[in-house]
């Protein structure tokens, strides 16, 4: 099921023409998937390591429709995507709200599961697959 989470983007956020920065668009994401899984139950501790395992970012991309500015309301639309039984993508819509709401940009970040210990790809762990399979 997908998951939405709302901010106002900040001066911070921007470079020196007021427009939000590229990357702070994938962080606003990222920080999304961050909220969407702690909704879910998913502990961010297991996913660094703590029960041996690391579910780090091996691909993303994006796509931006329109410029956001400081001072915009947005939404991200989070919607995890199975891939494998060791992989993942994590798909997201950036909205900014408003009278008409506009999609402003599209987000994918793949995701791989890994056991550093035995240097090989690892099966999902069930809260993970969980949310995953959700959708």
């Amino acid at each position: 099921m997908p998951f939405a989470y709302q901010r106002t983007l900040h001066l911070a956020d921007t470079d020196a023409a007021g427009v939000v920065y590229f990357v702070r668009t994938i962080s606003l994401c990222h920080e999304a998937y961050e909220e969407a899984l702690a909704a879910a139950g998913v502990r961010l501790a297991d996913l660094l390591g703590a029960n041996g395992i690391v579910v780090p970012i091996a691909k993303c991309e994006a796509q931006y429709l329109r410029p956001l500015h400081a001072g915009d309301k947005v939404r991200v639309v989070v919607t995890p995507v199975a891939l494998t039984e060791d992989s993942f993508a994590v798909d997201y819509e950036v909205h900014r709200l408003g009278s008409p709401e506009k999609l402003m940009a599209r987000v994918r970040t793949e995701h791989v599961c890994t056991s550093p210990a035995k240097r090989a790809r690892a099966v999902l762990p069930g809260d993970l697959a969980a949310w995953v399979a959700a959708r």
